[in-house]
């Protein structure tokens, strides 16, 4: 039996490690974030450029809210661990406004993937002593859409 147990927890260790194996994230796909605010990322190419559209649920515009294109980069590169960094753009359809997305792209430890970012939303003012209101600053935090069966 002495025998038997180092065996037995070396083969019981590797079995686990197997199915611990880190989870690469994936950017692709449709996400909602924590303000209702849905995106859909198309395909990343080899480059890590993509594209796709956001669909807004806030806004501080009267304007009717209209789906917006964005277009983005992940982090390509050889030391690449599966939990990439990215960036993206959308180009407001419905305002004279632009907001940048910086982020990263998480597998938490319930295997959700997460994606973590911070914004920056430039409006367009009349002039350059009205500046200082031009641009807001936020993070939001992105879960993967579910689809319902």
């Amino acid at each position: 039996m002495v025998q038997v147990t180092p065996f037995l927890l070396v083969l019981f260790l590797a079995l686990g490690a197997h199915g611990i194996s880190a989870k690469k994230c994936n950017l692709t796909g449709r996400w909602v974030n924590d303000l209702g605010s849905n995106m859909t990322i198309m395909t990343v190419n080899a480059h890590g450029v993509f594209g796709g559209s956001y669909h807004t649920a806030v806004t501080a515009t009267s304007n009717e809210i209209k789906v917006s294109p964005l277009q983005g980069a992940l982090q390509k590169s050889p030391n690449q661990k599966g939990q990439p960094t990215f960036g993206f753009t959308v180009n407001w359809s419905f305002s004279d406004s632009i907001t940048v997305f910086t982020g990263q792209c998480f597998v938490d430890d319930d295997g959700k993937e997460v994606l973590k970012t911070m914004w920056l939303l430039r409006s367009r003012v009349e002039n350059i002593k009205n500046d200082w209101k031009a641009t807001r600053v936020g993070i939001n935090v992105f879960t993967r859409l579910q689809l319902q069966e």
